[in-house]
Parts: C-alpha cells; sequence; structure tokens
C-alpha cells in the first residue's frame, strides 16, 4: 500500500493522459487494492503437474540425445560453432559432455570475468531470484540504485542507463548524442567512428562499426543508417581533417535551414574485433580536444575492455581521457546479461522520461549480478591480479613467437586483453590456429582473420597462463611440423 500512496511518479504518469482516464487514477488504483483479499488472490490454484491435458508439448518431452541436431534443425545458424558441447565449468576450466576438460582462455568473449561457477555470483543470483527478479523500470528497486553509484563512484560518470548488451548500451549512446546535437541546433548530426571498429549488430550499432562485410545486405539503396562517418584509427591528420568537413553544411542545406555538425566522436579504447590493436594517446588526446572545441561528445565503447580487462577498470584510464559517455556489457554481470551506458556532466542530462528505456534493464536479477562482480573486482584485488597475468602472458606469448617466427608475429594488446599475429605466409587463418589449440584442450578465439585472442577469466592463475601457452605452443609445433 505504500507504494500505491507515495507513488508520485505513477500519479503523473496517469495525469498525462487526462481525464479519461480516471479508472486508472491513484484512488482508484488503492480502492481496488484494498478490496482485494489475500484470499482473493490465491484463490485461483495452479492444477498439479499431468492432472490435466494441455496442448503443448512440454520441453522434457523432447529429444535431447544430440544437441548439435537440434541445434541443426532448429537454431538459427547465426554462428559457426565448433563441434563442443559444453555441460559444466569450473574457474578457467571448461567441460564437455564426454567429460573433457578445456582451459576458457575465450571466457564466453570476454564475459565471464570471474570465471565459472563462481560462488560469489551463484549466491548472489540463486538468492535474488528468490526475492526478486524483475519488475520493470516502474518502480524503484534497490539493486539499480546501488550499482549505478558503485559504477560512478568508480569512474567519471554521474548517471547510468541499463539495458541489457553491448549493442543495447552502443544504441543508447548514439541515440544521447543525436538529441544533444538536436539540442544545439543541428539538424543533420554525424557521429565519427573509427575503420575496423565494432560496436553491435543492431542496425545503428553495425552501421557505426566501420567494417563493410557486416553491412552486406543491410542496406537501403546502398546506404546504412546515415549520419555515420568513418575515419582511419590512431590517424591524427585524417581525424582532424573529417571533423572540418563534417561541420561545413552544403549550401543547398542550409538554404533550407538544415545545419550538419559533429555530434560525437565513438571509439573503442582498444579495438577489439579489429585485431586487438590499443588506441594511442595522442589519438585519444585529439578527439577529446576536437570535441571540447566543437560542442561535441567523446564516447567511449568500453564493451569489451572495460570492467578491469585492461588491468585498469575502465579501458580509457590507461589513455588519460575523460568521455562524456562510456558504454559496458560483457564483464559486467559476468555472464549474466546487463549492458549500461554511463554519462556525465551536460550528457548526463539529456535524456528524459520517454526519451528512452528499457523493460529488462537494470533488473534486480542482472544487478545482482553486475553487484557481484563488482564487489568481487573491489575486495580481492583483482586488477592486480590482471595485471600481473596480462604481463605473464605478454612475455611468454613473445617468446613463443620469437621460436616461430615463420607463423607468429606481433603481441600486442592490454592486461588480459592479447593477441598475437598471425603472419600472411604462415600457411594457416587465425582461425585454424584456433582449432588446433582447441585439440590441446586450449580455447581461444580470433579476432579478425590473422589474429589470436587471449581472453582468460580475470582470476585466471598463474599455473593456468604457464599451461595454456604450453599447450599453444603445442599447437604451433604441430602445425609447423606437418607443414615440413
Amino acid at each position: 500500500m505504500m507504494l500505491v500512496q507515495k507513488s508520485s511518479v505513477l500519479a503523473a504518469l496517469f495525469a498525462l493522459s487526462g481525464s479519461s482516464c480516471d479508472a486508472f487514477s491513484s484512488t482508484s488504483i488503492q480502492n481496488r487494492v484494498l478490496a482485494t483479499s489475500t484470499t482473493d488472490l490465491q484463490s485461483t490454484t495452479i492444477p498439479a503437474v499431468g492432472s490435466v491435458t494441455s496442448s503443448l508439448t512440454p520441453p522434457s518431452k523432447i529429444d535431447s540425445s544430440s544437441v548439435a541436431d537440434l541445434f541443426d534443425k532448429r537454431v538459427y545458424k547465426t554462428y559457426g560453432r565448433y563441434p563442443i558441447t559444453f555441460v559444466s565449468g569450473s574457474g578457467s576450466t571448461l567441460t564437455d559432455e564426454n567429460g573433457r576438460t578445456y582451459l576458457d582462455f575465450v571466457s564466453g568473449i570476454a564475459t565471464c570475468a570471474l570465471g565459472h561457477n563462481n560462488p560469489s555470483l551463484t549466491d548472489a543470483v540463486c538468492n535474488q531470484m528468490k526475492q526478486l527478479h524483475h519488475v520493470s523500470n516502474l518502480y524503484y528497486t534497490p539493486q539499480q540504485g546501488q550499482l549505478a553509484a558503485w559504477l560512478c563512484e568508480n569512474s567519471c560518470a554521474d548517471k547510468a542507463f541499463f539495458c541489457n548488451s553491448g549493442a543495447e548500451s552502443n544504441e543508447a549512446a548514439i541515440k544521447l548524442a543525436r538529441r544533444h546535437a538536436s539540442n544545439r541546433g543541428i539538424t543533420d548530426p554525424v557521429i565519427i567512428t573509427a575503420e575496423q571498429s565494432f560496436h553491435g549488430r543492431t542496425l545503428a550499432t553495425v552501421t557505426a562499426t566501420a567494417q563493410p562485410k557486416y553491412h552486406k545486405g543491410f542496406t537501403y539503396g546502398g546506404e546504412m543508417v546515415r549520419g555515420f562517418q568513418y575515419t582511419p584509427y590512431n590517424n591524427l591528420e585524417a581525424l582532424k581533417k573529417l571533423v572540418d568537413e563534417i561541420n561545413i553544411t552544403p549550401e543547398e542545406d542550409a538554404k533550407v535551414g538544415r545545419k550538419r555538425g559533429v555530434a560525437a566522436i565513438l571509439l573503442e579504447p582498444l579495438q577489439g574485433e579489429g585485431g586487438i590493436i590499443p588506441g594511442t594517446r595522442e589519438f585519444f588526446e585529439l578527439a577529446r580536444k576536437l570535441c571540447d572545441e566543437n560542442g561535441a561528445l567523446l564516447m567511449c565503447d568500453e564493451v569489451q575492455v572495460g570492467m578491469g580487462r585492461s588491468g585498469s577498470l575502465w579501458g580509457h584510464e590507461q589513455l588519460g581521457v575523460e568521455p562524456d559517455v562510456f558504454t559496458s556489457a560483457k564483464a559486467l554481470g559476468g555472464g549474466v546479461p546487463i549492458g549500461a551506458m554511463m554519462a556525465r556532466g551536460e550528457a548526463a542530462e539529456v535524456f528524459g522520461p520517454g526519451d528512452h528505456a528499457s523493460t529488462y534493464g537494470g533488473n534486480p536479477l542482472a544487478c545482482a549480478a553486475g553487484l557481484a562482480v563488482a564487489e568481487y573486482l573491489s575486495e580481492h584485488d583483482i586488477l592486480a591480479n590482471v595485471q600481473a597475468r596480462g604481463e605473464q602472458l605478454a612475455e611468454k606469448l613473445a617468446d613463443i613467437a620469437s621460436r616461430y617466427p615463420s607463423v607468429l608475429g606481433e603481441v600486442r594488446g592490454w592486461g588480459l586483453l592479447r593477441g598475437v599475429v598471425i603472419k600472411e605466409d604462415a600457411g594457416c587463418t587465425a582461425a585454424e590456429l584456433v582449432g588446433d589449440a582447441m585439440e590441446e584442450g586450449l580455447l581461444l578465439v580470433a579476432a579478425g582473420p590473422s589474429v589470436v585472442r587471449f581472453v582468460p577469466p580475470l582470476v585466471v592463475k598463474e599455473s593456468e597462463v604457464e599451461e595454456a601457452l604450453s599447450r599453444f605452443e603445442k599447437a604451433i609445433a604441430k602445425r609447423v611440423g606437418a607443414s615440413q
């Protein structure tokens, strides 16, 4: 009853609909709640299992003897899957349906920050499910407020918006940038992103992803979503030139009251899918300066590199800049779906009620997972482990590369987001080497056609890094031996 009596937010929402909605006034709601007794609520019981005939086929009656067959028949083939079915995990190890174990240096693609079956995360999720898992964003929930506070206390941000994935986080940032530009009188806002970037799979975020291979088949009249232009990553002169070009409104457009301008520069502090390429301080400092000079927003996509993977909590901290907006997902929930967009200063005041929303975003279950990850990172000095294990990984990978110079090239990255380049004349692709490593019981993931990526859980142990590199070198040795 307290919620109904004190819900000024609900009363305001109902008031917007006018007097015709008296049936939904706060007084009406209160009376209806009072008239509904606990006995009334419990009077309808759900029939016992098996006591009624249903036209629905329960999942337990579907033949699942072959998971691969189920996928082949019923799951959309948007992924090229490896022929392994995993059934359990613990720490940095996964176990398949045949009982074979693998060292997991994929982490659900940089997502399972605390590894598999982490007791703190498991307890938090289980306990939250017993209390409250979802009520929508029409009401307050403690977990969302607490997680927003943690994110802001440990960053430059003032406000957080919650959603369910990295693509949604970036979609929110894109909408925020356009609204911010509109508030400045810009009718034709342009967001600059970098070549070889990756920002998601929604129509807007895949347009922001400056890789033509992801655009094929999704254009309208040969165009993706308008309002995006691309610049080479880490190229200062190209970025300056592009900003100057965008800020000139074509004469024919100006005559009819249109105005073009830079709405935002959206960059990954380290390009993940583009090949594990760290940004340079000079490039990001210039991006910050150009945004300040033009009233635009500097936005950082921290979906993969954020939440500790770089060795600092946020990747942009490696570059000495503060963005106006940055996004997070993946490791934020440790594998439980959640995304967030953080903003500071003026950018934190752009959205108002109705400007953007998410039904599931920031639900108690997802936020409980996020809080468990945040607590674990804070109380176990995980960033120190990321730094130490990252240095170990980089040093040992470089040693292996020096022993196999015909196959392996540069080792690059930050923290526990590392990649090793596969040379053009190596006789194999990154994906093929990933397959070779899998045969040795090591899970890796390609970052483009010529980089093998290492993204273990942030809690990975020194001995596990040593063992993973031993297995990787064994896979390289076999590949080299077979080609001779």
